[in-house]
């Protein structure tokens, strides 16, 4: 336990500094750059690249800080658990990961922190070391190394450029195009876009406080945080099909999300839909506004991850929102932070995903895209306050699933970092809206495009409601429409796509080409076929002797029948 507070003391005043670093270097506008050049072959440089600028200190510096508070929040949570010294060693290592990735510039020394990343996460997925963990685990880290694989030859394609430090590289140039397809390639695997999507629930078979720190500000948003540091590439490129990518898997997640019936999986597509949010409006061309939802994102949604983590501690470990309700009564101060959070997550006014969610809305209306995106866009932010809704009626409100004999206890040490992201999920939207945009900006749309969203937010509201309520006489909406719930809630059956058809019709290939290439066409003909010929005719020796008398008596009436003919 007193390891688990020095490491989070540790992190917190790291986080400071690099807070104060960022106000320091946005005051002058001004970046700091580092390079150690060790080795140089055939006129390209190999070298040890640090950047530091507004954008890498600030999202460091919230890295940090929410990491302390995870794991601060941990050494309650892990506290009976025989491995917890290993598994705050796994976790400060995915923190180094991260920290190594956003500092560099360089292709290099993004790989260390990308696979860094990639490696620990499958560690801490595995960690219950169950079948379940184990599949969940095998999914995520194959699912991931595509996005590995692309970095490693983005890193072979930029020996044309003459070095690896991508932002000197950034313009227009015949070799840019394939550059810019594999990092958007590694950027949606690691952020889980569509059709890579299937990971990022099985995911959560790691312990909760792992998927408060993957979900809000490491792993996940690391291919958010690399496209958007290459974004000043994606000018010279028409995008509107990552664009459409990304929309479709924001409203894809929150259709998922209102029909599942698993905590952490809800959550974690929640995540998934803001992702799908982050990335569309990214290629729309607005990365700034992509940059500030990624900050104001992660404090919620590692409040809402570490108040689910509690809610599952006391109810004996289920997962399941139909075992929960009337937790508001037993866990207050919990379920306050939990509804905060998730007002938060829906962009309810003057909380902080209010100023970036409808920056976001409010810029993509100026910027005249087409209605089928519009639409999903709209669409997608309603169904965003509809499974919250959901989750809230199911487990704070005094419903009739109480699972009972369970002991409900809000211990300070998970309550304290509950206390510092609940301010920071009020406060950081609008202390970050004034830092990073330090002069307002004129939007001038009309008054029915403006209340749209809010339309959108109550209807979305409603439909959660209908959604969760079970009337008398009849069953619920989830009951009478079983095959359109499974559909939806079993993310188009992506899962599926991304397991047992992938791998079965790749094991029927490699027996094939096992039976004709590697065993040989002489032994497949002498030794098989031989062996197959002796072993039928000593089954028809074996036959025949059974069957004396039949074959007897039944060759005689044939012997007869024949003479009489």
């Amino acid at each position: 336990m007193c390891l688990y507070r020095w490491s989070s003391l540790v992190l917190f005043f790291l986080g400071s500094y690099f807070f104060l670093f960022f106000l320091f270097l946005f005051k002058d506008d001004c970046s700091l750059f580092m390079d150690w050049e060790f080795l140089s072959i055939n006129s390209c440089s190999m070298s040890m690249v640090i950047l530091l600028d507004w954008m890498s200190t600030i999202f460091i510096s919230f890295v940090f800080f929410i990491s302390s508070m995870v794991i601060y929040y941990s050494g309650s949570y892990m506290g009976s658990d025989l491995y917890k010294k290993r598994f705050l060693f796994m976790v400060l290592m995915f923190v180094f990961s991260m920290f190594m990735m956003v500092i560099s510039p360089n292709m290099i020394s993004i790989l260390i922190g990308w696979d860094g990343l990639g490696l620990v996460s499958y560690c801490l997925v595995i960690y219950f070391q169950n079948y379940k963990s184990y599949n969940a685990g095998m999914l995520t880290v194959l699912t991931n190394r595509i996005g590995d694989v692309a970095i490693l030859l983005s890193i072979s394609w930029m020996l044309n450029f003459g070095g690896w430090n991508f932002f000197m590289y950034s313009d227009f140039s015949s070799w840019s195009y394939y550059l810019f397809v594999l990092v958007v390639l590694a950027g949606f695997t690691k952020s889980a876009q569509i059709p890579f999507s299937s990971w990022l629930p099985a995911a959560m078979a790691a312990p909760t406080p792992v998927s408060a720190l993957v979900h809000s500000s490491t792993l996940v948003t690391a291919g958010v945080y690399l496209l958007i540091r290459f974004s000043s590439m994606f000018v010279y490129f028409d995008c509107w099909f990552f664009a459409l990518l990304g929309l479709i898997t924001m409203f894809m997640a929150g259709l998922g999300a209102s029909f599942e019936y698993d905590l952490k999986k809800i959550i974690a597509l929640s995540t998934l839909s803001q992702l799908g949010l982050m990335m569309g409006i990214l290629f729309l061309g607005f990365p700034v506004l992509s940059f500030f939802h990624l900050l104001t994102h992660a404090f919620f949604k590692a409040l809402l991850f570490l108040c689910a983590g509690l809610i599952i501690h006391c109810m004996g470990d289920s997962q399941d929102i139909r075992h929960m309700g009337g937790v508001s009564v037993h866990l207050p101060f919990t379920s306050s932070c939990f509804c905060i959070s998730s007002l938060s997550l829906c962009g309810l006014p003057f909380l902080s995903g209010f100023y970036s969610k409808d920056f976001i809305v409010e810029s993509y209306s100026m910027s005249g895209g087409n209605l089928f995106f519009y639409l999903i866009f709209y669409v997608s932010i309603g169904l965003t306050v509809s499974y919250s809704m959901r989750l809230v009626y199911y487990c704070i409100s005094d419903g009739t699933g109480y699972y009972v004999c369970q002991s409900y206890v809000e211990d300070f040490t998970m309550i304290f970092p509950m206390i510092f992201l609940t301010f920071m999920s009020i406060f950081s939207g609008s202390v970050l809206s004034w830092l990073i945009f330090p002069y307002p900006t004129l939007v001038v749309i009309p008054f029915m495009t403006s209340i749209l969203s809010l339309f959108f937010i109550i209807l979305g509201a409603w439909l959660g409601y209908e959604l969760s309520f079970y009337y008398c006489g009849f069953g619920l909406f989830s009951l009478r429409f079983y095959s359109i719930s499974v559909f939806m809630g079993s993310m188009w059956f992506m899962p599926k796509f991304s397991t047992y058809m992938l791998y079965s019709p790749a094991f029927n290939f490699s027996s094939n080409l096992f039976s004709v290439m590697d065993m040989g066409w002489g032994e497949k003909v002498v030794s098989n076929y031989s062996l197959i010929f002796f072993s039928k005719m000593s089954q028809f020796n074996t036959y025949c002797q059974s069957n004396s008398f039949k074959l007897l008596m039944a060759s005689f009436f044939f012997v007869l029948f024949f003479l009489l003919i």
